[in-house]
């Protein structure tokens, strides 16, 4: 009896043991599956941001791009090598600037004039994409978007193009966004996110074995759309197995690989029809369930009672110690970022306190010209004075003897040419017009020498100039052309200023039409790393005090306004080598 007793008793023990173990085991397993889905989810949405965030960045650079007038310069005359170099120029600038992987311009027929890649052996100046979507709906609607690998570089990235009308010509710019960072940061963390585009092919996946494949078999439309669109180059995603053996599998929420099942999460992107998938293997969850199965049927019949308290307590010490945890790096991470917002706003008033000084100093340089302005007014009248009588005193004929008519000569020479360097001045404090009109080149040269004269009668340097055969004439403003032409002479003899042979040639070349203005020095040149940097305001590479830093600015910006260029690069055996570059015009434009 009691034996049969101690039967039924384990019976039991065994069969509520068993059903423990049973019902451990399935809410184990449940809970594991949604956390695992959970998990997914919420990496599927952080992950979504991430790439619209990525996408986004990059949205407003291709309009931006085609504002710039030496893009523009370009589209409408294509045929211009200068102005294509210059667009090229101004592309390889803006995409290193922006962290764009490619940046390139297209014609109206979809062939590339232009790119920042036109020094690598893979340009695309030349090639055509007008089989590309986003050309054609950048030509139909503005825009255009699309993921695709490059035919010419073999490499994958995303394009956004936009279209703008110059003069009487349509132009597409197109930005290349490498988008192939993000899957190396999801193979870093276990390859379980992945991208899947519009046609069904996997673009983007932390598991390289992923990569290029459908998801479900594809069906005809996506197959004539991939061959005509060259979506993946040469690559042989048709030939390539899907991942699922149909749509249907999707629903399943299941996905079978190499390494075992493994769970699947999909999110819709509104970005060009895509569609994230997020995956995780499925045996940790099975061991989890396994495992707090037999736990379950262990403490079941002695300690159950037990062992769920003490369960209980260590996932409530463990949920603390995460939260702990949390608070510790959001409180690290806001200290950071307000010892970040500090110093940024020290930066900030350290630039204020420059400006304003830089303000100061040129409010002051301007009050010092205005006064010199009227200093020059009132010495010219008694200097013409002494000049006429001079001249009476010599056509008088009462001075008979040679040496003292000869002093007289020379001081009236002094005096005349103390007036030309007055009259000079005179006319280089005079605002001048806007409009362009005729100037002389030689006669805008000769007349920076003439000012810099005194400046460099002071110096060790020698300026050269002997312009050979007729002097060109130009479309600028002659007061403007000569204020650039002193900057760039007075910065060669701060130059050469310490150097024993200082020299400093000006040169005129004339070649087809266009003309050549060159200041070239032997000084200590201007470091390459700092080139691209000079003329911007406020910048300079004099000690403080000796300058503002908007010489080369506004002298760039002169020279722009007539259509022209300045370029400054360093001189075969040292110095600097400053070019001011204009196109002679049209005679009958000139003559009018």
């Amino acid at each position: 009896m009691i034996r049969a007793r101690q039967s039924r008793v384990w019976a039991g023990l065994f069969a509520l043991a068993a059903l423990a173990a049973a019902l451990v085991g399935l809410a184990a397993w449940s809970l594991s599956a949604a956390a695992l889905s959970e998990r997914l989810d919420r990496a599927l949405l952080l992950t979504a941001r991430t790439i619209e965030a990525e996408i986004e960045r990059f949205r407003y650079l291709p309009g931006l791009a085609l504002e710039d007038p030496r893009i523009r310069a370009a589209v409408t005359a294509p045929d211009n090598a200068a102005r294509i170099d210059a667009a090229n120029r101004a592309l390889q600038v803006a995409a290193a600037r922006s962290g764009a992987d490619e940046l390139y311009l297209l014609d109206e027929g979809g062939t590339t004039l232009a790119s920042s890649n036109w020094q690598d052996a893979s340009s695309f100046v030349g090639e055509n994409y007008a089989f590309r979507p986003y050309f054609r709906d950048a030509l139909a609607s503005g825009a255009g978007r699309f993921y695709a690998v490059g035919v010419t570089t073999g490499e994958p990235g995303y394009f956004l193009a936009s279209r703008a009308r110059i003069g009487d010509r349509q132009a597409v710019m197109v930005v290349k966004v490498d988008l192939q960072p993000l899957q190396t940061g999801w193979a870093e963390a276990g390859g379980a996110l992945a991208v899947v585009d519009r046609f069904g092919i996997v673009i983007l996946s932390g598991a390289p074995d992923w990569l290029y494949h459908p998801l479900v078999p594809l069906d005809p439309e996506a197959r004539i759309a991939i061959a005509a669109f060259r979506a993946y180059a040469d690559l042989p995603v048709l030939d390539r197995p899907p991942l699922l053996a149909s749509a249907a599998d999707l629903a399943s929420n299941r996905i079978d690989t190499a390494e075992g099942r493994r769970a699947l999460r999909l999110r819709d992107l509104p970005l060009d029809d895509w569609r994230l998938i997020g995956s995780a293997p499925l045996d940790p969850a099975w061991r989890n369930a396994l495992a707090m199965a037999g736990a379950a049927a262990l403490v079941t019949v002695a300690l159950g009672a037990l062992a769920l308290t003490w369960q209980q307590r260590r996932r409530l010490l463990a949920l603390r110690l995460k939260q702990g945890r949390i608070l510790e790096t959001r409180v690290a991470e806001r200290t950071e970022a307000l010892a970040r917002e500090i110093e940024e706003r020290r930066r900030a008033e350290a630039d204020l306190r420059e400006a304003q000084d830089a303000l100061i100093h040129s409010e002051k340089m301007a009050a010092l010209g205005r006064m010199s302005t009227a200093i020059v007014h009132e010495i010219s009248q008694p200097l013409a004075a002494m000049e006429a009588s001079l001249a009476a005193a010599i056509l008088s004929g009462k001075i008979e003897d040679e040496p003292s008519r000869r002093r007289i000569e020379k001081a009236r020479g002094n005096i005349r040419r103390i007036l030309r360097t007055i009259k000079h001045l005179k006319s280089f404090a005079r605002k001048e017009a806007g409009s362009l009109r005729p100037v002389g080149v030689d006669e805008a040269i000769a007349g920076a020498l003439d000012l810099v004269a005194p400046r460099a009668a002071t110096s060790t340097a020698q300026i050269r100039f002997a312009p050979e055969g007729r002097s060109p004439v130009i479309l600028a403003g002659q007061v403007r052309l000569e204020q650039v032409l002193v900057n760039l002479l007075m910065n060669a003899l701060d130059a050469t200023a310490d150097h024993p042979a200082g020299q400093i040639e000006v040169t005129r070349q004339q070649t087809g039409t266009r003309v050549d203005i060159a200041v070239r020095d032997n000084g200590a040149g201007i470091p390459p790393s700092l080139l691209a940097r000079v003329t911007e305001p406020f910048f300079s590479t004099k000690a403080a005090g000796d300058g503002l830093g908007l010489g080369l600015s506004i002298s760039r910006t002169i020279v722009e306004e007539f259509r022209g260029r300045l370029d400054l690069r360093p001189a075969p055996g040292g110095g600097t080598l400053a070019v001011v570059s204009f196109d002679l015009p049209d005679t009958g434009k000139a003559a009018a």
